[in-house]
């Protein structure tokens, strides 16, 4: 599993995008980043976005919950997700990696 980073402000892990892939799926591990396939291309936000829309739709949390803290102009980026304890996240990514 990767390293999950619990702050007051919630949880934060790494994570590589590989745009315009075939569906919105966890790919598996690079490193110490979750690899996560989309099908938005790289233009526009629009990948950020997907990214956003996907860990708010996992964690059934608000988009506005889901932040990039870093990374927004590179395929490697920081995700900080507000509201959900670092149990409940290993939990859920663990459930995504076996399916």
């Amino acid at each position: 599993m990767i390293p999950l980073h619990e702050t007051a402000k919630g949880i934060s892990f790494s994570v590589k995008v590989h745009p315009r892939a075939r569906k919105n799926a966890i790919a598996g591990i690079v490193g110490d980043a979750l690899k996560l396939a989309l099908t938005a291309p790289p233009v526009e936000g629009k990948a950020n976005q997907a990214v956003i829309e996907f860990f708010a739709d996992l964690f059934a949390i608000p988009r506005s919950s889901v932040t990039i803290a870093s990374g927004e102009t590179s395929r490697n980026k920081t995700v900080r997700i507000a509201g959900v304890s670092k149990p409940v996240a290993e939990r859920k990514l663990a459930e995504k990696l076996k399916s």
